[in-house]
């Protein structure tokens, strides 16, 4: 390739060439050479809070609403939440809305700069990334003595069960909780089925701007990214993936790992997603099928020993172990050290030895929890905005309705979904057609007539004259 062909058709070749990141050489026998990058440099916690706050303009606006109204004035909140830039913005803006508000983290979940940068601004704090289990329930019930909480904002329903457990005496004062992920709506549903809820619970996941986004989008994509980062760019190009559990979640992971050259089979419970799947052009099988063959396991559904210890023992030496779920244990490592395995530090960080006893030696990532969260930045900016909105109005649903809810898992409406997304494209410039007017007796739209039938409602046109007879057909 020479000058003249890079700049041929007015220099096309050269232009995309650039968008590339590729620069030509003049001597067309040089092989091309990429720029150096400069250096990367992480933010400090104070640049990365700052770049979190600036990329939430839809929870920043609902937050704005709550301060105008006076509805936060008082309110005593405590969060369980991953703690990272995103967290601190909400821990902000709660604040700023005028709650109180304290924050707990378990210590795989913690990003220590932030924990200490939310320390040094004040607001009360229970965090530490190098606390035992014990270190960690300590913690918790602090933080629960210090806020005495009215609203609790939980993120796999840990802290609010510690508290119905270990903390009683609290429970009188406690309006309700926002609970965000999968597997803790699956916790206060248990404590329903069982009639020992005893507060009012907003299931925050299943909000349709959690789900089909911070789900599929938010945490199906930055798990991929995650473990292309410790394993590298190309460790799915080619590689069996079993995945465990087609939910959004990982439906989001399966979509990635297969453009990226996964051959990907989905392990599936339920038969309604495994047809899902396997109409989408997954492969789907038997956990005893998939997991001998494969060279990558992934755990997707935030249910506790997902990869139990008989089936770890199925997989070959060697396979890399993501959970992309998130909850404790599960991988069941539990069973391994109880069984005499071990989990041992790998050459890598982010990536141990899992010996399995009587069975493979293992690669796991992030010690077996959420890879995007404990070994990654967790989700986008954008992504956590929606979902830091949903949190915002579960709050407010839950405040403005205080002693009228029932002891149960709730759902918010429709409206609030349409709310959210609605500023969400209009902070992107984007606005729709406005809904035709409601004509029905209680103000809904797009609802039939039921008495207008095809046979009433039909377009009547002229009648066309009859044609003339054939008359070679005529008698």
């Amino acid at each position: 390739m020479g000058e003249k062909d890079l700049h041929a058709d007015g220099g096309a070749l050269a232009l995309r060439m650039a968008e590339w990141g590729l620069v030509p050489t003049a001597d067309p026998a040089a092989p091309l050479r990429y720029p150096e990058l400069p250096a990367r440099e992480e933010p400090s916690a104070a640049e990365a809070w700052s770049r979190a706050r600036e990329g939430m303009p839809v929870s920043a606006a609902l937050a704005r609403e709550l301060a105008a109204d006076g509805l936060l004035r008082g309110v005593r909140i405590a969060m369980s939440l991953i703690v990272e830039p995103k967290t601190a913005v909400l821990v902000e803006r709660l604040a700023q809305a005028g709650a109180t508000v304290g924050v707990y983290c378990h210590a795989h979940e913690c990003h220590q700069y932030i924990a200490d940068e939310l320390a040094s601004r004040g607001y009360a704090i229970e965090a530490n990334s190098a606390w035992t289990p014990a270190q960690e329930r300590e913690g918790a019930l602090r933080l629960m003595d210090r806020i005495r909480p009215n609203v609790v904002i939980d993120d796999g329903a840990n802290f609010a069960r510690l508290l119905v457990m270990e903390r009683p005496a609290l429970l009188p004062q406690l309006i309700g909780v926002a609970e965000e992920t999968t597997s803790g709506v699956r916790a206060f549903q248990a404590m329903q089925a069982a009639r020992e809820l005893p507060f009012p619970v907003v299931a925050v996941n299943d909000s349709q701007l959690k789900t089909r986004f911070d789900n599929r989008h938010g945490t199906g994509e930055t798990c991929v990214a995650t473990t292309l980062e410790l394993l590298g760019a190309g460790c799915l190009a080619g590689a069996r993936v079993a995945v465990m559990g087609y939910g959004p979640v990982g439906e989001g992971f399966a979509r990635r790992a297969r453009v990226l050259g996964a051959r990907v089979t989905v392990v599936e419970l339920d038969p309604v997603r495994a047809l899902e799947a396997r109409f989408a052009g997954f492969d789907v099988a038997r956990a005893a099928e998939a997991l001998p063959a494969a060279d990558m396991v992934v755990s997707a559904t935030g249910v506790r020993h997902t990869l139990p210890l008989d089936l770890l023992r199925t997989l070959p030496n060697g396979c890399r172990v993501v959970v992309i779920g998130g909850i404790a244990n599960e991988v069941a490592l539990d069973q391994v050290v109880a069984a005499g395995g071990a989990i041992l530090p790998g050459e890598k960080d982010g990536i141990s030895q899992l010996r399995v006893p009587q069975g493979p030696t293992l690669a796991l990532l992030a010690a077996g929890d959420g890879v995007n969260y404990a070994a990654g930045p967790g989700n986008p900016i954008e992504i956590m905005d929606l979902s830091f909105a949903v949190q915002i109005l579960a709050v407010e649903h839950l405040l403005r309705n205080r002693g009228a809810l029932p002891n149960r898992v709730l759902r918010l409406g429709p409206d609030a979904d349409r709310r959210i997304a609605t500023l969400a494209l209009a902070v992107r410039g984007v606005t729709l057609d406005a809904a035709p007017e409601a004509d029905t007796a209680d103000g809904s739209t797009f609802v039939p007539d039921w008495r207008v039938t095809r046979f009433s409602d039909a377009v009547t046109t002229p009648a066309a004259a009859p044609a003339s007879p054939n008359p070679k057909e005529l008698p």
